[in-house]
């Protein structure tokens, strides 16, 4: 990891989704989702892992006109 890097908490990260801090650890635990890094038993997610998934999710829609 770099230095400074933005580590974001499971609790940041799911008041940022607006989701349950359980639904991230049942992610985690099927290994699907933001990719993670555990330092001693905290789970923290790189701000930059978290905003290219969240690219990775965009769904383009077709302009009803």
């Amino acid at each position: 990891m770099e230095t400074g890097e933005t580590l974001l908490t499971t609790r940041d990260l799911a008041q940022r989704w607006q989701v349950n801090a359980g639904s991230l650890a049942n992610d985690r635990s099927a290994g699907r989702g933001v990719p993670y890094v555990k330092i001693g038993g905290a789970v923290r997610y790189r701000l930059r892992d978290v905003e290219v998934f969240e690219a990775s999710c965009r769904v383009a829609t077709l302009d009803a006109s």
